[in-house]
């Protein structure tokens, strides 16, 4: 809970509570994350990221599993190929098979290639002046009155 977490922190202080953060991470994960080692030599901003972290995987109806495959996902559609690869190691530790990795990621490909789709034949209608779903007669905002 994040009162004992809050409650933990100020009584080890937060250079301590950053060095024990970045054990419970290894031990988690496996791996210490990149961004977690850049961020050791700054406790504040670590500690606060970490209870960031825990807060949303906390509040989160999902599990484990479903947010590694989301990492995965995200990762691959932002191209973060450190993140990439550190998710892919942490999934296959978890036992999250070669086929569930990959599905996330032809998902996240799909979504991206929707994405410059998307944006480039608005852009393409917008100099065109043309909505194509006025067109078809389905679009209220720009319906003919």
């Amino acid at each position: 809970m994040l009162e004992d977490e809050l409650k933990e922190i100020l009584e080890k202080g937060v250079q301590r509570s950053a060095e024990d953060m970045i054990k419970t991470i290894e031990k988690l994960y496996g791996e210490v994350p990149y961004i977690f080692h850049f961020m050791k030599d700054s406790p504040e901003l670590l500690v606060t990221k970490v209870l960031h972290n825990n807060a949303i995987v906390r509040s989160s109806k999902l599990d484990m599993k479903t947010i590694e495959l989301i990492s995965i996902a995200v990762s691959a559609a932002i191209r973060c190929s450190h993140c990439l690869e550190m998710h892919i190691r942490v999934a296959s530790r978890m036992g999250i098979s070669d086929e569930e990795i990959a599905a996330a990621m032809f998902l996240a490909a799909n979504l991206v290639n929707a994405s410059v789709l998307a944006t480039a034949t608005r852009e393409l209608d917008e100099k065109r002046e043309v909505c194509r779903a006025c067109q078809i007669g389905t679009c209220e905002v720009h319906e003919k009155k």
